[in-house]
């Protein structure tokens, strides 16, 4: 087998293992104000404010006691508009009870072990793993890889050493660390890696702080699991120089991408000629991988980043890589790849979506340039003019491909209700934030970890995402007419008795909005699921409006 130091030697990064971030600097300022995600973000206490929300994220905001946050509605009135809301919802036999028995009731025999599988680290990957033995024949006390990567998912370089445990099925457990641009790090992560980068592996008991030392220390100790270092001197050379290029799209990516191009398009071109390079090369390939029939750690390498190119040029350049099923495109090679790629599980895991990484990229980068023509690509992107309304379009109207690989729409669905479900009380407690009150900042726009929720919104937020649910289960006309009605129902017992405003109405479109906008991919759940939600929530936000 090849000495993987001999490859390393190309892996010379264009900055740190995690940027140092500014303030985002591209606008939504023509974005709907309950859309507009809070000016003023911070971190509640040190734990993980990006954890997922949809897994095993601490509730412990819900003990906040707030008191007001009302501004036209007495408490007399709250009490008896809680009393009206949960008489309509018995009179429409919705609970989240019924909700939870019939997502049971529709779900297949490996959704409903979803939960059980997470605790013993089997089943299918998941980002909500925090032990990963893939199935039985693994124990525990066996395991000798700790991972240490972020707990949004949103580290390129943790991805890959992510896509690499998974790809060789190396057992392993997950730490789960902030990044700066949303929260502070942990005092026993800083006394294990002082610089606070991410990723960190301990294998064996020894320390790896960065990402290719640790893919490097993987390949090295666990040889027979799945290698992903190419043998044969050919093939070497083959692999380095494309390792080389990647980090040639790399640079001409984050040069073009931070900042504003020249008026002859010198930065635009320089991208595209090097991506062109790129295009040749796995057109030259001889399989769907850029060594042949085989993913290898060169795919590896290019998946982060090529992923986020697609995501963040379409955004900010109006520029496009990736493009749906059938359609024309300048770069066939590359969209093949994707398609190879999208095969393994291992990636499939960690594959996140355009609108988390136009968000995720900029507080990590220090800014993104946006360039004339790229407003209607970041519009859709961002759920603007109907892209997030039901009827959902395909692949997004062509500009993000549907991941026909993770089931149908109905399994999408289910997927969604499963994770607000299974950790409901805390959810509420966290979209009650968009009518609550924000903390201190960190340069994550989306990120607000020490703000309060407004404990006199909750059970009015609480009745909509029962309704919301019930929603997404639907399977009949007459069950979304039961859904509209019920909601109609709410929003006319709301408006009647909620004082001279439509106070509560607005704020639990506030916290419902709030909700959609943080749905992160794949940290919640995928893409598709996170798409039914939050069209699902764009419903019931319209309604309230």
């Amino acid at each position: 087998m090849m000495n993987f130091c001999s490859l390393a030697v190309v892996f010379v990064l264009f900055s740190s293992e995690e940027s140092t971030s500014t303030a985002f600097t591209t606008s939504r300022q023509n974005l709907p104000s309950a859309w507009t995600p809070s000016t003023s973000t911070s971190l509640f206490e040190s734990d993980n404010p990006f954890q997922s929300l949809f897994g095993n994220v601490a509730s412990k905001i819900s003990n906040l006691q707030q008191e007001g946050m009302m501004n036209s509605v007495s408490q007399d009135q709250l009490a008896q508009l809680t009393s009206q809301t949960e008489t309509i919802l018995a009179s429409e036999h919705l609970n989240l009870s019924l909700v939870r028995s019939s997502l049971e009731s529709k779900q297949t025999a490996e959704e409903r072990k979803f939960r059980s599988n997470l605790q013993k680290g089997y089943g299918t990957a998941s980002p909500l793993h925090k032990l990963r033995l893939f199935d039985e024949s693994n124990k525990e006390e066996d395991v000798r890889v700790t991972l240490y990567r972020d707990s949004a998912s949103w580290c390129p370089y943790c991805q890959k050493v992510w896509l690499t445990l998974e790809q060789k099925r190396i057992p392993y457990r997950v730490e789960k660390i902030n990044m700066r641009c949303y929260g502070d790090k942990p005092a026993s992560f800083q006394r294990l890696q002082p610089s606070g980068a991410i990723p960190v592996a301990i294998i064996d008991g020894v320390t790896y702080n960065q990402s290719n030392d640790i893919m490097y220390a993987l390949e090295e100790k666990f040889p027979n699991n799945n290698p992903l270092v190419p043998t044969g001197p050919d093939v070497r050379m083959s692999a380095q120089s494309l390792l080389r290029l990647e980090r040639q799209l790399f640079s001409a990516w984050m040069y073009w991408l931070t900042s504003r191009d020249t008026p002859d398009g010198r930065m635009r071109n320089d991208f595209i000629s090097t991506l062109t390079e790129v295009e040749n090369a796995l057109t030259a390939s001889r399989g769907g991988f850029f060594l042949g029939e085989d993913v290898s750690i060169v795919d590896a390498m290019f998946a982060p980043f090529l992923e986020r190119m697609c995501a963040s040029l379409l955004s900010f350049k109006g520029f496009q890589i990736r493009v749906a099923n059938g359609e024309k495109t300048n770069f066939p090679a590359v969209n093949r790849w994707f398609d190879s790629m999208e095969t393994l599980e291992s990636y499939q895991l960690t594959k996140s979506d355009y609108y988390t990484h136009c968000w995720d990229l900029p507080p990590q980068l220090g800014g993104c340039r946006v360039e004339d023509g790229s407003k209607p690509f970041q519009d859709a992107i961002n759920g603007l003019n109907g892209s997030w309304d039901l009827p959902l379009a395909p692949d997004n109207n062509g500009l993000e491909p549907d991941w026909s690989w993770a089931g149908d729409e109905s399994a999408a669905k289910r997927e969604a209700v499963e994770r607000v479900t299974s950790n409901f009380e805390a959810i509420i407690s966290f979209a009650s934030r968009g009518a609550g009150k924000s903390g201190r900042s960190y340069g994550a726009p989306l990120s607000d970890p020490n703000a309060v929720p407004n404990e006199s919104i909750k059970p009015f937020v609480n009745a909509a995402m029962i309704v919301v649910c019930n929603k997404l289960l639907s399977e009949t006309d007459a069950e979304n007419t039961a859904c509209d009605k019920a909601l109609a129902e709410l929003v006319s017992a709301w408006k009647k008795e909620g004082g001279n405003s439509n106070e509560v109405m607005d704020k639990v479109a506030m916290s419902l909005s709030y909700l959609r906008d943080r749905v992160g991919v794949p940290r919640d759940m995928r893409l598709p699921a996170a798409r039914q939600l939050r069209a699902h929530l764009n419903w019931a936000i319209t309604k309230l409006q």
